[in-house]
């Protein structure tokens, strides 16, 4: 039944990520720079905090009262995570919400599943799977396996955009698919973003010495009724302040170099909407990581959490290119290609979801 949970909250994790960009499109007459940062103040300043003061009563005690060392390295790997997220935005910009979110998340899955794994090989530490437990039970071959068929879902899916561009524009011109599609661009920024991504499964480990404070006061208080839902809350504060960082001056850089600083007040766009759009795309896309933890909680095995998570933004993300008509007019082989790289990660989670069980 916890391994259901697990797989349940990162389905509702997933649902968030894959859909957070959507209110972004209802946006106005906004640089991209501008809709970015305002939607992530309320991704990495404002909702985090306000979900742990939720949650975790006397979570800034926990923060204050944390190893030095442990703060910086969180907050570094929040800044490393920073960049892959706002690269992100732009890879999904350059090469449409299907194929670049397969890219990007495809590689990030791999990075974020594996590398935590190998860390605690060498720095083994108590309740943290390690690759030598991956690989040699029958429960971690399954997991590894259900991460293989991961990736090869995401090749399929990744495959079926390069068709779809071939298919909506055989001689090479932008018009069918929007001025902003730009396959070279949009690949280089997709791989940077999918390995700088996975940092943010590096700060959650990272950041673990808190969520361990937080579950050992609930438990405390709560005895015998298993470990704390909402403990990576704590965590993902100051995980986000780095990301927040390098999101923060990036955007203010384009803002300048793009002189679009008047777009936060320019009266002859929607304003109000505009800022309620940007504020919906920002909160649901902190709802990610919010049931991420939920789910991880369930599982206790960070790799399969990863690996979940992964899958589901990428099959919400390509159900919504689907919904958005990213893929009208492509041929019927192209829309076989899609729809059977989906069907294949959803394989994967089911394998991956089997690996937990037996657990």
């Amino acid at each position: 039944m916890s391994a259901l949970l697990g797989v349940i909250f990162h389905f509702i994790g997933g649902f968030a990520s894959g859909s957070f960009y959507i209110p972004y499109k209802k946006v106005k007459g906004w640089a991209w720079e501008s809709y970015w940062i305002v939607g992530g103040l309320f991704s990495w300043l404002i909702v985090p905090p306000l979900a742990a003061y939720l949650t975790i009563p006397g979570f800034a005690d926990i923060i204050r009262g944390a190893n030095g060392t442990t703060l910086i390295i969180t907050y570094i790997m929040g800044l490393l995570w920073g960049i892959g997220g706002l690269t992100y935005g732009l890879g999904v910009r350059y090469l449409g919400v299907s194929l670049g979110s397969s890219v990007i998340l495809g590689l990030c899955s791999v990075f974020g599943a594996l590398v935590p794994s190998i860390y605690y090989d060498f720095n083994p530490a108590e309740g943290h799977t390690t690759m030598t437990q991956l690989l040699h039970t029958s429960w971690g071959q399954m997991v590894l396996f259900g991460l293989a068929v991961c990736i090869l879902g995401i090749i399929i899916c990744g495959r079926a955009g390069i068709m779809k561009d071939k298919d909506l524009n055989p001689v090479g011109s932008k018009k069918a698919i929007g001025d902003e599609f730009q396959i070279v661009k949009g690949l280089v920024i997709a791989v940077v973003s999918g390995v700088l991504s996975a940092c943010f499964s590096f700060g959650i480990e990272a950041g673990k010495p808190l969520a361990e404070v937080a579950n050992n006061i609930w438990i405390a208080a709560h005895p015998n009724q298993g470990g704390f839902l909402f403990r990576d809350n704590v965590s993902y504060i100051i995980i986000m302040w780095g990301g927040l960082t390098t999101n923060f001056i990036w955007c203010m850089i384009l803002n300048m170099r793009n002189k679009t600083f008047g777009d936060y007040t320019n009266n002859k766009t929607p304003l109000l909407w505009n800022y309620i759009f940007s504020a919906i795309a920002g909160t649901t896309w902190y709802l990610q990581f919010f049931f991420y933890g939920m789910g991880e909680s369930k599982l206790n095995n960070g790799a399969s959490s990863w690996i979940l998570h992964m899958a589901f933004i990428i099959l919400v993300a390509n159900a919504w290119g689907l919904i958005l008509r990213e893929w009208k007019g492509v041929s019927k082989k192209t829309l076989l290609a899609i729809f059977s790289g989906i069907a294949v990660i959803i394989i994967s989670v089911l394998i991956v979801g089997y690996g937990n069980s037996m657990h």
